[in-house]
């Protein structure tokens, strides 16, 4: 069937193009009736009006981008981490709720890549320091939601489309040592991705710091791109040191079952040889054996959060410059030490 034109739906309901386009957009100053019939006719005859023309005429795609700059260096996707494949789903279903579709931007490639793309605003997650794309996406006047960081790098009214949403990363990294130390551990060692990303950087940070100030001596492994070999290859190098680590924090995502079984193919346990505490969003988690202590940076909550923040700042709607929020520790029975009395796991969580 061929598709119902505007003209169609004039000759139809008996009056002109304009009155139509007039009477389908809310615009112009017709009767109500004439509004209605117009409606109806338009119903009745299954007229759909081209989005896109519709869109083009008006300035605005309703699309908004979204890149993830954790490693800018090597190409990966999206699906390939649970917090990111998490996050992209959440983001959907949210802008989607607002008349909005999402655009996936390359993960890696030439620093220009993404600008001539139409997109109305552009969520930009864990970019990297002095992250050019940030930059040029406001100098463009395209609203951006970055992180505190990326915006207080451009200072000034460089800045003045931006949103943030962000977490204290070092609170969480340092709440987490706690744990690891009230539950016996002495030699913490940390699993971080080699990356100029806020999130690395705070965390590293504040593990380096609480080393300090405990006298602990730093166990770092540094990944310079995503993967779960790496990962697994890191942890072997970390127990090939003369005193292997009593603990791990792994900064980086995997997947826990087979970190779990890396762990016990180089003859540890957890938690008797070894604690463990995860950050990750894989659910299966909390269903190995035994289940995994996970620090969660909420996919859902930012996403709903970052949505609400640019769609309010295209939509002219007053709103917050940022909001923080809280991330999660779920502490499970991977690091809790036998020989420490053990709390009520089931439901624990700490708010960060």
């Amino acid at each position: 069937m061929s598709r119902v034109r505007l003209v169609d739906v004039a000759r139809a309901a008996g009056v002109s193009k304009t009155t139509v386009s007039d009477a389908l957009n809310g615009t112009g100053r017709l009767p109500t009736a004439t509004r209605e019939h117009v409606r109806q006719v338009a119903r009745g005859l299954g007229y759909r009006p081209n989005a896109t023309a519709r869109l083009l005429r008006s300035g605005h795609t309703r699309l908004l981008g979204l890149a993830a700059r954790e490693y800018v260096e090597t190409p990966w996707v999206y699906a390939d981490l649970a917090y990111f494949a998490q996050l992209v789903t959440a983001i959907t279903r949210a802008a989607l709720s607002h008349g909005y579709g999402v655009v996936l931007l390359p993960t890696s490639g030439p620093e220009d890549c993404w600008l001539d793309m139409p997109l109305d605003g552009v969520f930009v997650i864990d970019p990297v320091e002095h992250d050019p794309m940030v930059g040029d996406f406001l100098a463009a006047g395209v609203p951006v939601v970055a992180d505190r960081r990326a915006l207080d790098e451009l200072g000034g009214d460089a800045r003045d489309g931006g949103r943030w949403v962000d977490f204290d990363y070092g609170k969480g990294t340092r709440q987490v040592l706690d744990h690891l130390a009230a539950q016996g551990a002495e030699r913490i060692a940390v699993v971080a991705g080699a990356t100029s990303a806020c999130f690395h950087q705070q965390s590293v940070r504040a593990y380096r710091d609480w080393c300090a100030e405990h006298g602990r001596e730093e166990r770092i492994i540094g990944l310079p791109s995503p993967g779960v070999q790496l990962t697994l290859d890191a942890v072997r190098d970390l127990f090939a040191a003369p005193v292997p680590p009593d603990a791990l924090f792994t900064l980086v995502e995997i997947s826990a079952p087979l970190l779990l079984d890396a762990i016990r193919r180089l003859g540890r346990s957890v938690p008797g040889d070894l604690l463990l505490v995860c950050t990750t969003e894989d659910p299966a988690a909390a269903y190995t054996d035994p289940p995994i202590s996970t620090l969660s940076f909420l996919p859902g909550e930012t996403a709903q959060a970052a949505v609400d923040l640019l769609v309010a700042r295209l939509e002219g709607r007053p709103s917050e410059q940022g909001r923080l929020l809280e991330a999660d520790l779920q502490i499970r029975a991977s690091s809790v030490s036998v020989a420490v009395p053990r709390p009520e796991l089931a439901g624990r969580h700490a708010e960060l």
